[in-house]
């Protein structure tokens, strides 16, 4: 049977058509019903469907000329390649899917690279051909562009670019061909006789009634219902309450024979006892486990800390479910004394942390105070004990510091001929090098550090380049830095969430731009609020919010001026009274608009 197995996913840099695609095979194969069909199908989440991105990866099992294709549908943003990476070791093959007005673009790359090591057979294709004819208002192929498009590709695979097939998504255009294509290039599962069981965990979920649910790949042997089952790595027992495939929903069946991609519901209650990359096997047998996976890392961290303090319990019971699908999330206790009880959380980007914190809101019905985001540092103090500081709340006296590192990036964008210039103006004392991907198209590479990448470089970028840039970075080593805690206080007390690392060297106008953009978004009060950014015990930058205005004196008419200036003398004092007994309550949106 496995002969007749083709396993493959869709890679691509975000919003080139992975989830159109997919909707095209799921109507092509009639996995789907045609009334039942509607657009982002494999995207299960609102969040996904409202913001048009693919957040979760999804398998779907589809049957074409008697073939049996399992597809696994993965996101495009450089947040989530872990997911990407956990797919790739699932399956044999991966359509790269590039769109015709865009090109190679830096997640393109990147999500190849991966590709290849995995040793996959790529099968490249060229979307969106379907260029609007202004003239004719009718759909014609952009055969230029993309012409220029499969060059670029065909450089990066060294083939002949009349190979690429070009498609649309959209209508439908030689989506057959695809599938056909598919059939006769991805490899069928090795053969193997006679093995015993082993399975790869590539993702699970859990239900509150039947527990985890893995999704698995077997690799060797087989997996029935009820079989007795042994996860090696976590060295936990297990039983096949259920096993089956996707169609995209679960849907039971007796057996999983190798090659095949499913899930398997193990009546495990304890989700710490599955790991992602663990291996399934009998429990009678001894086999060697498979390489599974690398654990991700976090690189962006963020306090949350529940608003009201009551709902501290309700946030670490969702922090713990949420990571039985997201396992790239990592949190730990801490305790702030102007936050209160929450978590310390790693995520993988900022998108990752926003995607959370809106899912933890709309799942769980919390509402969060998140503190500034903030990379690692490391801190060598007087000993020359070396600290990982994952927060600007945890920085140490600067007395008790020797020496500052920070993280350097491998960064690369890639950007149309035209854009070059603003994109080197945002990498100004950088001196990227300049290679030539295509006749209108250059890669810069440079390397900068990760904290200006999370200063909201990715917006920057593609305001610069009206949305054609693209970037990619890698974390490549640690290196000595001047940096300092820079701290904010509202009305005169420090707010930690506020408060973020910056170097000693720019930390005024860093200052000052936090301030003048709080001034902006903070909502006004009934009095003055001073806004403050001090770095030891130093003010160096001050704003004031201004104080929201009520006309006392509106319903008087005529009569001596000093019967207005008592009416105001009276609201002055009113103010002071006020603003010396006042707490400000900030809104959860004055957070993230500060950071974004």
């Amino acid at each position: 049977m496995e002969q007749k197995i083709r396993n493959f996913a869709i890679i691509s840099h975000i919003d080139h058509g992975k989830s159109t695609l997919a909707d095209r095979f799921l109507e092509f194969t009639s996995t789907i019903e045609a009334k039942k069909m509607r657009p982002q199908f494999l995207d299960m989440m609102d969040l996904e469907r409202e913001r048009g991105i693919t957040i979760k990866l999804q398998p779907v099992r589809m049957e074409y000329k008697g073939y049996i294709l399992n597809m696994i549908d993965t996101p495009g943003h450089v947040d989530f390649s872990y997911e990407v990476s956990r797919s790739l070791a699932a399956i044999e093959g991966a359509l790269l899917l590039v769109d015709v007005s865009k090109g190679i673009q830096a997640q393109t790359l990147a999500n190849l690279e991966m590709a290849k090591e995995q040793g996959l057979k790529i099968i490249p294709i060229i979307n969106k051909v379907d260029l609007m004819d202004r003239e004719q208002g009718s759909l014609s192929i952009d055969q230029d562009r993309a012409s220029e498009v499969a060059q670029e590709v065909s450089g990066l695979l060294n083939i002949n670019p009349e190979e690429i097939l070009r498609i649309s998504a959209k209508t439908g255009l030689n989506v057959d061909k695809v599938l056909e294509q598919i059939i006769s290039n991805v490899p069928a599962p090795k053969e193997k006789k006679d093995e015993p069981l082993r399975a790869l965990i590539f993702d699970f979920q859990y239900d509150s009634y039947l527990g985890v649910i893995a999704f698995i790949r077997v690799i060797d042997g087989e997996l029935k219902k009820d079989d007795k089952l042994y996860l090696l790595n976590s060295k936990t027992k297990a039983q096949a309450k259920e096993v089956g495939y996707f169609k995209p929903q679960r849907q039971s069946k007796s057996i999983l024979e190798r090659g095949e991609i499913g899930y398997v519901v193990l009546g495990i209650k304890e989700p710490e006892k599955v790991k992602i990359g663990d291996t399934i096997v009998n429990i009678e047998e001894k086999v060697e486990p498979l390489p599974g996976y690398k654990e991700p890392r976090p690189v962006v961290f963020m306090g949350l800390f529940p608003e009201n303090p009551n709902n501290w319990g309700l946030l670490k019971e969702a922090l713990s479910r949420f990571k039985l699908n997201d396992p790239s999330l990592t949190f730990r206790q801490e305790s702030k004394m102007s936050l209160g009880q929450g978590f310390q959380c790693g995520f993988l980007g900022l998108l990752h942390a926003e995607i959370v914190i809106e899912r933890l809101k709309r799942e769980f019905n919390l509402e969060l105070i998140t503190s500034a985001p903030s990379v690692g540092y490391r801190i060598i103090d007087q000993k020359d004990k070396v600290n990982i500081i994952c927060s600007a709340a945890d920085w140490p006296d600067g007395s008790r510091i020797k020496k500052t590192q920070e993280q350097i990036c491998e960064f690369k964008i890639i950007v149309p001929q035209n854009y070059l210039g603003q994109a080197l103006e945002l990498l100004v004392n950088k001196s990227p090098e300049i290679r030539h991907l295509s006749r209108d198209k250059k890669l810069l590479v440079c390397e900068i550090p990760f904290r200006e990448i999370m200063d909201n470089f990715y917006d920057k970028l593609k305001s610069a380049t009206k949305g054609f840039g693209s970037m990619e970075y890698k974390i490549v080593r640690w290196e000595d830095s001047h940096l300092a805690k820079l701290e904010i206080l509202v009305l005169g007390e420090l707010r930690e969430a506020f408060s973020s690392i910056v170097p000693k060297d720019s930390a005024y106008e860093k200052a000052k731009a936090i301030l003048e953009k709080l001034l902006s978004i903070f909502p006004p009060q009934l009095f003055d609020v001073p806004l403050q950014a001090r770095i030891g015990g130093t003010i160096i930058s001050r704003k004031t919010v201004r104080a929201r205005r009520k006309d006392v004196t509106g319903a008087l008419y005529g009569g001596d001026y000093t019967r207005k200036r008592k009416l105001l003398e009276q609201q002055k004092k009113g103010k002071e009274k006020l603003k010396q007994r006042a707490k400000i309550k900030i809104p959860q949106e004055v957070f993230w608009k500060l950071y974004k």
